[in-house]
């Protein structure tokens, strides 16, 4: 049986856009928000079989969960979270942007915004972080996305979970190592905002070049 997946903030532009790519491909998908109703509206606003529900709800109900909330909202997200989410693989987003200056890098004291969902998450959570690097407009469109999406996370059965997923939806899914890693693509999307104003880039993504074996 394929597992359900809770897209947590996905009435947001990542999180709406992944949920679409994730129902579009067969998957059973819920999509949470602070609200139930906020959350359902998104759900028949995007269609293919999805359902919303409060984040909490959204979690306990799902086997896997993808939060994509802004970094301000991390940390309280997650606390939210936590209860339902004990043995399961949880796929953090968050990047550390500091508005107004979103083009500098500006990384958190615990050294990455992955970091610092581990430990509010703790040990029992199988904690992967990935899609730093992808326009979201670009994601919830039917087109080709030329970018790679970075995976990292310290438990190679669950990135390599997380990969399979990324593939599954259109993407190609890269296993980047540990979870302090996700600091250097965490770092990246500042460069890329910076690139897309600086040359007028309609979302600038990373590609990773040379043949790829297999994984194993």
């Amino acid at each position: 049986m394929s597992k359900k997946i809770a897209v947590i903030g996905g009435t947001g532009k990542l999180g709406s856009a992944l949920a679409w790519r994730l129902a579009r491909a067969g998957r059973d998908v819920i999509i949470g928000s602070r609200t139930a109703d906020s959350a359902a509206d998104k759900a028949a606003e995007l269609g293919h079989g999805l359902i919303g529900m409060a984040n909490a709800d959204a979690a306990a109900a799902a086997d896997l969960v993808i939060v994509t909330v802004p970094f301000g909202a991390q940390a309280t997200t997650l606390q939210d979270i936590k209860p339902h989410v004990a043995g399961k693989i949880v796929v953090d987003t968050s990047v550390p942007l500091v508005p107004p200056k979103v083009m500098r890098v500006q990384l958190p004291p615990e050294g990455s915004a992955a970091v610092k969902a581990a430990a509010i998450l703790g040990e029992e959570v199988r904690l992967v972080s990935g899609f730093h690097n992808v326009a979201a407009h670009k994601l919830a469109q039917d087109v080709e996305v030329d970018c790679d999406i970075l995976i990292f996370g310290d438990e190679k059965a669950a990135r390599a979970e997380v990969v399979a997923l990324t593939n599954a939806i259109g993407l190609r899914g890269v296993h980047a190592g540990a979870l302090v890693n996700s600091a250097a693509a965490e770092a990246m999307t500042s460069l890329l905002i910076f690139i897309n104003k600086f040359y007028q880039v309609d979302g600038a993504g990373i590609r990773i070049t040379g043949e790829f074996g297999t994984a194993d």
